[in-house]
């Protein structure tokens, strides 16, 4: 909205007023005690002020896995949500394999209950296989580590006063990241948000503390938090940059598949096939998870393919005018792969039954 919502913010109104108040609070009763709770207003006679905001980050931790000849996971096997740290696995909503572009409700359900059933007894292999357990390791290793992050958080409580403010800080990369990197992207706006990134990491080095005591310091925890937060929005703003496509919540207007425009049939067949030649094409250069290392000091970019051998990727045509002829084109052209592949399949078996007969 660019200041130009309610008070100059970004945000516009909601207004429930004109239903019962009875009825809000039967339907909707506990989400409007949270919105009453933050905000102070109650939404049953005030109209609510809302914006869009990020309800969560796709993706999470890299996981291998291991493959099966039909296209399944090897059970047992110590590689399923294997992290890159050796003997370190990432479990549920902390992993990124089951994400796309959108997020479902039902992932969680399906991150907790079924990379738990998976991990399990792959870590039993694991374990049989160890010579050796963590606690017959050289203590020098965990103490050195502890006295790393120990002299780190010294220097931080011992940091002069009068350098950056960490709420400050924190408020900033807040607005840059909601400005840039919710669901609406652009990439004019994504590069200028992440050189504002990285300027606002450099500040955060620099933060100083107004509670510098030892015991239950909240500015110091929150502060440490603060610069945890820069490896992941360099990660989502260098991602969504160079991701040049529009699906699902990663909407880039710039790349977004148009609607048909022609009303003469031939026409229009020839766009839906046009439409579904880019489709091909943009499925096959973005069908791909974006991996983002850390260097120390931004996000490594790199790809690596999604397997879809179980299940062909499908064009999603909500909205789209001239939905209908995308779909039956699209149909066709899977109807023609699969017949292709059949004869394929059928020829390679006479093709085995003839050798076994010689």
């Amino acid at each position: 909205l660019d200041g130009f919502g309610v008070g100059g913010e970004n945000q516009v109104y909601l207004d429930l007023t004109h239903i019962p108040a009875e009825t809000l609070t039967r339907k909707l009763g506990a989400i409007l005690e949270i919105y009453e709770m933050f905000v102070g207003d109650d939404p049953r006679y005030v109209p609510m002020r809302i914006f869009p905001g990020v309800h969560y980050s796709m993706g999470g931790l890299w996981a291998d896995y291991e493959r099966t000849a039909a296209g399944g996971l090897q059970l047992g096997s110590p590689v399923n949500q294997a992290t890159n740290i050796p003997n370190l696995y990432a479990i549920g909503e902390c992993d990124y394999q089951y994400h796309g572009a959108n997020r479902l409700g039902a992932n969680s359900l399906l991150s907790c209950i079924f990379s738990g059933l998976i991990v399990a007894p792959g870590i039993e292999t694991l374990f049989a296989s160890q010579k050796g357990a963590a606690a017959d390791l050289n203590a020098s290793l965990f103490s050195q580590e502890v006295k790393k992050h120990q002299a780190a958080h010294d220097a931080l409580l011992k940091r002069p006063a009068g350098n950056e403010n960490p709420y400050l800080v924190h408020q900033e990369l807040g607005d840059v990241m909601t400005k840039a990197a919710t669901v609406v992207r652009r990439n004019d706006q994504l590069e200028d948000a992440y050189s504002t990134v990285m300027d606002l990491h450099e500040r955060a080095k620099k933060c100083s503390l107004s509670d510098t005591g030892n015991w239950t310091n909240q500015n110091v925890v929150f502060t440490k938090a603060l610069l945890d937060m820069f490896p992941l929005a360099k990660a989502i703003v260098k991602g969504a940059w160079q991701r040049d496509e529009c699906r699902g919540a990663h909407y880039k207007p710039a790349f977004e598949m148009p609607s048909l425009k022609s009303e003469d049939p031939a026409g229009r067949r020839q766009e839906a096939e046009q439409w579904c030649d880019r489709f091909d094409e943009n499925t096959k250069k973005w069908l791909k998870s974006t991996i983002a290392t850390w260097n120390g000091n931004e996000p490594v970019i790199t790809y690596e393919d999604v397997d879809t051998s179980l299940i062909t990727p499908r064009p999603r045509l909500y909205g789209l005018v001239g939905a209908e002829e995308i779909a039956k084109v699209w149909k066709e052209r899977q109807a023609k792969k699969q017949a292709t592949s059949g004869e394929h399949e059928n020829g390679a078996a006479k093709a085995a039954v003839a050798g076994v007969a010689s």
